[in-house]
């Protein structure tokens, strides 16, 4: 397991359990260094002061805040420390949701919560247990990297995890990004759900990132002295499909051929029959009613 980055404990009520929080993702980006080509030397970041242009040690910087273009305040070290932040060392519970009531835009990174210590182990699991048995989460505070942020208590299997959640007012508004209304026909939206049962999974476990896979490749041949092998590019279909009905028809065999090559057993509907077009068009509660039983599919 990785080292923790924070520790403290969860409180609720009169409940204290010592905690560690670990990250529950693991990084697998491949990083480059900066070399001088000629003879591979590392190029290192230089601190260059822009007034004076000269060289500064990491003794010589602060921070300083931005207030206006050329006018910028300093910030000292002691001033942030002084500012109040009673979370310092405590993850608190300050209420419980429902779960489904949880806008999953303003989740965030995500931790794991370890015990601390034997003390920990009966309120961990008392808390773990109360959370699985209401089907809740728990909407906690808590301070990380010098701020104060907003967090959410789940479940995952045995053990608790912190998701961060961004405050209300750092999610911006989507509503200025949505587009023009347009008129879409009830065969159009049969056929997109058509497709989306088509690509149906059980689970998510079978992605890789392919990306990544071809990058190492790369790297272990060159270390051994080996001409990397050229990648294999997919094949691209050329050229716009201008009508909706007929993307998706192509969409749906392109499916089925692809389930078939793989092997999976699944269930492969057919694009409903285009109605024919008529110069009076039905009545958009019509419509309406056909999908209203059908539930909307989570993301």
């Amino acid at each position: 397991m990785p080292s923790a980055v924070w520790s403290g404990a969860i409180s609720f009520g009169l409940v204290t359990i010592p905690i560690r929080l670990l990250p529950a993702m693991e990084d697998h980006s491949i990083h480059f260094r900066r070399v001088h080509l000629e003879d591979m030397g590392l190029v290192r970041n230089r601190k260059i002061c822009e007034i004076d242009g000269e060289e500064v040690t990491s003794d010589e910087i602060g921070k300083g805040y931005e207030v206006a273009k050329d006018k910028i305040i300093p910030i000292s070290d002691d001033e942030l420390a002084d500012m109040p932040l009673p979370t310092a060392k405590a993850i608190d519970v300050v209420a419980f949701v429902d779960r489904d009531t949880i806008d999953q835009i303003r989740l965030g990174d995500t931790y794991y919560l370890e015990a601390a210590g034997e003390v920990a182990a009966k309120p961990y699991t008392l808390l773990r247990k109360a959370l699985e048995r209401s089907s809740k989460a728990a909407i906690a505070k808590y301070a990380l990297r010098g701020r104060e942020r907003l967090g959410l208590l789940s479940v995952k299997e045995n053990a608790m995890v912190l998701h961060q959640m961004h405050w209300p007012d750092e999610v911006r508004d989507p509503s200025e990004l949505a587009p023009a209304p347009v008129e879409l026909d009830e065969s159009e939206i049969e056929g997109a759900l058509a497709l989306m049962d088509t690509m149906e999974l059980d689970g998510l476990s079978g992605f890789r990132d392919t990306y990544t896979d071809a990058v190492e490749k790369l790297i272990e041949a060159k270390a051994e002295g080996k001409t990397p092998a050229a990648p294999k590019a997919e094949a691209k279909q050329g050229g716009r499909v201008v009508d909706l009905m007929s993307a998706l028809e192509q969409s749906v065999q392109q499916a089925k051929k692809s389930r078939g090559e793989s092997g999976e057993d699944a269930t492969v509907h057919d694009m409903p029959a285009r109605k024919k077009t008529t110069a009076k068009k039905a009545p958009a509660k019509k419509r309406e009613k056909k999908t209203a039983g059908r539930k909307p599919r989570s993301a």
